[in-house]
């Protein structure tokens, strides 16, 4: 007799068990990276410039997810590019999430310190590599105080064009997607636990050659954002390549390049985000999948086989003239998130988006690492006006291995959620 009722209560555990429905959580957390003292910023490939003031700070921000197993943390920093060797210094330092489950990507401003350590003609570099360990640890810290803050918790999920003068882009005016896409995620009290916004544009209002240390436009955006909804904003940029900038263009042919430009921009794109998302549909308790994938790019450019031999960062090579890095597939709720490892052309944004299996489709570009313009081979080199993304490639191979390893990802996961 006590064997058969161990046995039922054995069973009934079980059916339990797999009966169970695990709740969705979200945290956020930040912490300020801006250097004290100040030091030299980088537009890119370059001698930093030196800087004697700054228009706001620099952020890390995270926002950490959960359900059930599946914990993911979506990481953004001021700055113009983040490398897989830092972001791996600061996955080992994060506890409770896979490493390959944290994003880490880059607003892209260009008035932050070099992250990558950029050597010049002779092998010189201007990068400060204590601040870079420092930031290291602020990243960590910053994944590691949004998990203790983990709370259930609902989101809203939203993509439409953001309206007004945000963004255009450099090379072709109308040639960009004004499409904004926006996760938020509210806590059951109703309270704004964070507020995601994904958009391409490059961030460089201000710019590296002006004395100043910025977030650029993304600092009102934060700003803008908190002040009307609280919780901790976060930026995520998308396909942004060649050349999707600010809109800061003036009547008389010039561009507003002061902070008071940014904060136009910034509190736009802020107002828009929060015009989205303020109609979209409460999804409750929504699934989480998470997959990634380790891909090689061939290194056919001449500087970026000398950027990458050189930089004391020692950013790792899967072999010679190769670099390897993750890009991960995202499902949250209804929303579907690709990575891309650079800045992707606006036409490969547009043509993964139409393959992704959702009507929130997301591209966080610049994530995981920055590995420069990505363009199809067709683009490369082909005429005057790419001669400038093309020569600040990997080279021409690397959309269209780009592009296959991201419709593989597509095909091979599980749908998002449909919106309710």
């Amino acid at each position: 007799m006590k064997f058969r009722y161990f046995l039922l209560l054995f069973i009934a555990f079980n059916i339990s068990a797999l009966g169970q429905t695990f709740e969705f959580k979200a945290g956020a957390a930040l912490k300020i990276i801006t250097p004290n003292p100040l030091i030299a910023v980088s537009g890119g490939v370059g001698t930093p410039k030196p800087v004697t003031k700054k228009n706001g700070d620099l952020f890390v921000r995270a926002l950490v997810l959960e359900k059930g197993d599946e914990r993911v943390a979506i990481v953004n920093i001021d700055n113009i590019g983040w490398p897989a060797v830092l972001g791996d210094k600061s996955r080992a330092l994060i506890k409770g999430i896979a490493p390959e489950n944290i994003l880490i990507g880059v607003t892209h401003t260009h008035s932050a310190p070099d992250a990558y350590a950029f050597p010049d003609e002779k092998g010189n570099i201007g990068a400060d590599l204590k601040y870079l360990d420092w930031c290291v640890v602020q990243i960590a810290d910053a994944v590691n105080e949004a998990s203790s803050k983990l709370e259930a918790a609902d989101l809203k999920i939203a993509v439409a064009e953001a309206k007004g003068k945000i963004a255009y882009n450099y090379y072709a005016p109308l040639l960009y997607d004004p499409r904004c896409g926006v996760i938020q995620a509210i806590g059951k009290n109703g309270k704004t636990i964070a507020t995601l916004v994904n958009y391409a544009t490059h961030p460089e209002i201000i710019g590296d050659s002006r004395g100043i240390l910025s977030p650029d436009m993304c600092g009102p955006l934060y700003d803008r954002i908190e002040e009307k909804t609280g919780g901790v904003a976060l930026f995520m940029n998308s396909a942004q390549g060649g050349m999707v900038t600010a809109d800061n263009r003036l009547k008389n042919g010039k561009e507003a390049s002061d902070w008071a430009e940014c904060v136009r921009n910034g509190e736009l794109l802020a107002d828009e985000a929060l015009r989205i998302i303020g109609s979209a549909n409460i999804q409750q308790n929504p699934d989480i999948f998470c997959t990634s994938k380790v891909v090689e790019f061939p290194v056919d450019s001449e500087m970026m086989r000398f950027i990458l031999k050189n930089s004391p960062l020692a950013i790792s090579t899967s072999k010679e003239n190769t670099v390897s890095t993750r890009l991960n597939l995202l499902n949250i709720g209804s929303a579907q998130i690709l990575t891309i490892p650079g800045e992707a052309l606006p036409n490969i944004g547009f043509y993964l988006k139409r393959k992704m299996p959702t009507e929130h489709p997301f591209l966080f570009g610049l994530t995981n690492d920055a590995f420069g313009y990505i363009l199809t081979k067709e683009d490369f080199n082909s005429f005057k006006r790419y001669e400038y993304i093309s020569r600040t490639s990997l080279g021409e191979k690397t959309a269209g291995i780009y592009i296959n390893e991201a419709l593989k990802l597509i095909d091979s996961s599980p749908k998002p959620n449909k919106n309710k």
